[in-house]
Protein backbone atom coordinates (compact mmCIF):
# COMPACT_ATOMS: atom_id res chain seq x y z
CA UNK A 1 0.00 0.00 0.00
CA UNK A 2 1.67 3.58 -0.70
CA UNK A 3 2.39 5.49 2.14
CA UNK A 4 0.37 8.66 0.49
CA UNK A 5 -2.52 6.35 0.40
CA UNK A 6 -2.30 5.40 4.16
CA UNK A 7 -1.78 8.76 5.24
CA UNK A 8 -5.43 10.03 3.86
CA UNK A 9 -6.77 6.83 5.50
CA UNK A 10 -5.28 7.62 9.16
CA UNK A 11 -5.75 11.35 8.93
CA UNK A 12 -9.72 10.72 7.76
CA UNK A 13 -10.25 8.04 10.40
CA UNK A 14 -8.87 9.85 12.94
CA UNK A 15 -11.88 12.47 11.50
CA UNK A 16 -14.28 10.60 11.50
CA UNK A 17 -13.16 9.21 15.01
CA UNK A 18 -13.20 12.82 16.65
CA UNK A 19 -16.73 13.94 14.86
CA UNK A 20 -18.16 10.95 16.39
CA UNK A 21 -16.62 10.75 19.36
CA UNK A 22 -15.24 7.36 21.35
CA UNK A 23 -18.13 5.11 20.26
CA UNK A 24 -17.46 5.48 17.06
CA UNK A 25 -14.70 2.78 15.24
CA UNK A 26 -12.71 3.21 12.26
CA UNK A 27 -10.69 0.51 10.82
CA UNK A 28 -8.84 -0.42 8.23
CA UNK A 29 -7.41 -3.81 6.90
CA UNK A 30 -5.16 -4.06 4.68
CA UNK A 31 -5.69 -6.91 1.87
CA UNK A 32 -2.98 -7.40 0.02
CA UNK A 33 -0.04 -9.36 1.09
CA UNK A 34 -1.39 -9.48 4.75
CA UNK A 35 -2.61 -12.74 6.17
CA UNK A 36 -6.50 -12.82 7.75
CA UNK A 37 -5.07 -12.78 11.29
CA UNK A 38 -2.85 -9.82 10.91
CA UNK A 39 -5.41 -7.51 8.49
CA UNK A 40 -5.52 -4.06 10.48
CA UNK A 41 -3.00 -1.61 9.62
CA UNK A 42 -4.77 1.57 11.53
CA UNK A 43 -7.63 1.76 13.76
CA UNK A 44 -9.19 4.53 16.09
CA UNK A 45 -11.16 3.72 19.24
CA UNK A 46 -10.22 0.25 19.36
CA UNK A 47 -11.73 0.11 22.41
CA UNK A 48 -15.04 -0.57 20.77
CA UNK A 49 -14.38 -3.75 19.23
CA UNK A 50 -11.22 -4.37 21.46
CA UNK A 51 -8.84 -4.79 18.52
CA UNK A 52 -5.55 -2.71 17.88
CA UNK A 53 -3.10 -2.34 14.81
CA UNK A 54 -1.74 -5.93 13.95
CA UNK A 55 -4.94 -7.71 15.21
CA UNK A 56 -7.16 -10.21 12.80
CA UNK A 57 -9.83 -10.10 10.73
CA UNK A 58 -13.61 -9.77 11.45
CA UNK A 59 -16.46 -11.83 9.51
CA UNK A 60 -16.46 -8.94 6.84
CA UNK A 61 -12.59 -9.66 5.78
CA UNK A 62 -12.95 -13.66 5.88
CA UNK A 63 -15.57 -13.47 3.63
CA UNK A 64 -13.20 -11.09 1.03
CA UNK A 65 -10.53 -12.64 1.56
CA UNK A 66 -11.92 -16.16 0.41
CA UNK A 67 -14.12 -14.38 -2.10
CA UNK A 68 -14.20 -13.05 -5.73
CA UNK A 69 -12.53 -9.57 -4.41
CA UNK A 70 -13.85 -8.14 -7.80
CA UNK A 71 -17.95 -9.10 -6.57
CA UNK A 72 -17.79 -7.47 -3.73
CA UNK A 73 -19.95 -4.72 -2.90
CA UNK A 74 -20.15 -1.38 -0.09
CA UNK A 75 -22.48 -2.53 2.58
CA UNK A 76 -23.83 0.40 4.94
CA UNK A 77 -25.49 1.09 8.31
CA UNK A 78 -26.22 -2.47 9.00
CA UNK A 79 -25.97 -4.29 12.83
CA UNK A 80 -23.10 -6.41 13.61
CA UNK A 81 -22.41 -7.78 16.87
CA UNK A 82 -19.26 -7.56 19.34
CA UNK A 83 -18.41 -11.03 21.42
CA UNK A 84 -18.80 -9.68 24.32
CA UNK A 85 -22.39 -8.30 23.20
CA UNK A 86 -22.16 -4.78 22.51
CA UNK A 87 -24.69 -4.13 19.13
CA UNK A 88 -22.84 -2.04 16.33
CA UNK A 89 -24.05 0.15 13.43
CA UNK A 90 -21.58 -1.00 10.59
CA UNK A 91 -20.46 0.30 7.25
CA UNK A 92 -18.15 -1.21 5.13
CA UNK A 93 -16.49 0.55 2.23
CA UNK A 94 -14.07 -1.37 -0.11
CA UNK A 95 -10.74 0.19 -1.68
CA UNK A 96 -9.82 -1.19 -5.42
CA UNK A 97 -7.03 -1.32 -7.62
CA UNK A 98 -7.10 -0.90 -11.20
CA UNK A 99 -8.76 -3.78 -11.72
CA UNK A 100 -11.51 -3.31 -9.74
CA UNK A 101 -10.25 -6.35 -7.16
CA UNK A 102 -10.61 -5.64 -3.31
CA UNK A 103 -7.17 -4.86 -1.75
CA UNK A 104 -8.63 -2.68 1.49
CA UNK A 105 -11.25 -2.23 3.49
CA UNK A 106 -12.26 0.79 5.48
CA UNK A 107 -14.88 0.25 7.99
CA UNK A 108 -17.38 2.31 10.65
CA UNK A 109 -18.25 0.47 13.34
CA UNK A 110 -20.41 2.87 15.78
CA UNK A 111 -21.24 1.40 19.55
CA UNK A 112 -24.98 1.66 19.65
CA UNK A 113 -25.56 -0.33 22.72
CA UNK A 114 -26.89 2.62 25.14
CA UNK A 115 -28.63 4.36 22.64
CA UNK A 116 -30.89 1.21 21.92
CA UNK A 117 -31.34 1.09 25.89
CA UNK A 118 -32.32 4.62 25.82
CA UNK A 119 -34.57 4.15 22.99
CA UNK A 120 -36.31 1.41 24.96
CA UNK A 121 -36.77 3.43 28.13
CA UNK A 122 -38.20 6.94 26.21
CA UNK A 123 -40.34 4.58 24.03
CA UNK A 124 -41.65 3.49 27.79
CA UNK A 125 -41.98 6.73 28.63
CA UNK A 126 -43.71 7.87 25.94
CA UNK A 127 -46.17 5.01 25.73
CA UNK A 128 -49.78 6.10 25.98
CA UNK A 129 -53.19 4.46 25.92
CA UNK A 130 -53.42 4.09 22.07
CA UNK A 131 -57.26 4.67 21.95
CA UNK A 132 -56.63 5.46 17.71
CA UNK A 133 -57.67 8.95 18.43
CA UNK A 134 -55.67 11.86 16.91
CA UNK A 135 -53.14 13.73 19.80
CA UNK A 136 -55.35 16.11 22.02
CA UNK A 137 -54.60 19.86 20.50
CA UNK A 138 -52.91 22.33 23.22
CA UNK A 139 -54.63 25.70 22.35
CA UNK A 140 -52.75 28.61 22.81
CA UNK A 141 -55.38 30.84 24.60
CA UNK A 142 -58.84 30.14 25.85
CA UNK A 143 -60.85 31.41 22.48
CA UNK A 144 -58.59 29.19 20.62
CA UNK A 145 -59.52 26.50 22.91
CA UNK A 146 -63.60 27.43 22.38
CA UNK A 147 -63.35 26.92 18.91
CA UNK A 148 -61.26 23.91 19.13
CA UNK A 149 -63.99 22.26 21.45
CA UNK A 150 -66.87 23.61 19.57
CA UNK A 151 -65.37 21.78 16.31
CA UNK A 152 -64.98 18.77 18.27
CA UNK A 153 -68.80 19.16 19.07
CA UNK A 154 -69.78 19.39 15.98
CA UNK A 155 -67.51 15.83 15.26
CA UNK A 156 -69.13 14.29 17.70
CA UNK A 157 -72.81 14.39 16.34
CA UNK A 158 -71.34 14.05 12.98
CA UNK A 159 -72.81 16.67 10.68
CA UNK A 160 -72.91 20.42 10.53
CA UNK A 161 -74.91 22.45 12.01
CA UNK A 162 -77.40 23.38 8.82
CA UNK A 163 -78.21 19.97 9.66
CA UNK A 164 -78.55 19.26 12.95
CA UNK A 165 -81.66 19.02 14.30
CA UNK A 166 -82.48 19.78 18.12
CA UNK A 167 -81.24 16.38 19.64
CA UNK A 168 -78.16 17.05 17.64
CA UNK A 169 -77.72 19.89 19.28
CA UNK A 170 -78.58 19.07 22.77
CA UNK A 171 -75.88 16.31 22.58
CA UNK A 172 -73.38 19.06 20.92
CA UNK A 173 -74.14 21.56 23.97
CA UNK A 174 -74.25 18.72 26.53
CA UNK A 175 -70.59 17.80 25.06
CA UNK A 176 -69.36 21.55 25.54
CA UNK A 177 -70.99 21.94 28.79
CA UNK A 178 -69.48 18.87 30.28
CA UNK A 179 -66.37 19.75 28.70
CA UNK A 180 -66.31 23.15 30.81
CA UNK A 181 -66.56 25.24 27.65
CA UNK A 182 -69.09 27.29 29.22
CA UNK A 183 -66.26 28.61 31.77
CA UNK A 184 -64.67 30.58 29.37
CA UNK A 185 -66.11 33.94 29.55
CA UNK A 186 -68.70 35.34 26.93
CA UNK A 187 -68.55 31.34 25.82
CA UNK A 188 -72.45 31.18 25.77
CA UNK A 189 -72.93 33.72 23.05
CA UNK A 190 -70.12 32.82 20.93
CA UNK A 191 -72.09 29.07 20.94
CA UNK A 192 -75.33 30.26 20.65
CA UNK A 193 -74.23 32.33 17.37
CA UNK A 194 -72.77 29.11 15.95
CA UNK A 195 -75.41 26.74 16.56
CA UNK A 196 -78.10 29.59 15.90
CA UNK A 197 -80.00 29.70 18.89
CA UNK A 198 -81.01 32.27 21.48
CA UNK A 199 -79.85 31.91 25.20
CA UNK A 200 -82.94 30.98 26.76
CA UNK A 201 -82.64 28.22 24.15
CA UNK A 202 -79.02 27.47 24.89
CA UNK A 203 -80.01 27.14 28.94
CA UNK A 204 -83.28 24.85 28.11
CA UNK A 205 -80.58 22.46 26.16
CA UNK A 206 -77.90 22.65 28.85
CA UNK A 207 -81.27 21.68 31.31
CA UNK A 208 -82.52 18.71 29.01
CA UNK A 209 -78.99 17.28 28.90
CA UNK A 210 -78.20 17.46 32.66
CA UNK A 211 -81.95 15.62 32.98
Amino acid sequence: MEASILQFLTQLAKALASQFGPNCEVVYHDLEGREADSSIVLIENGHVTGRKVGDGASHVVLEALKGDRAQLRDHFCYLTRTSDGKVLKSSTVYLRNDKGEAVGIFAINYDITLLLAMEDTLRQFTAAEQSGAAPEPIARNVSDLLDELIEQSVALVGKPVALMTKEDKVKAIEFLNDSGAFLITKSGDKVCKFFGISKYTLYSYIGEAKS
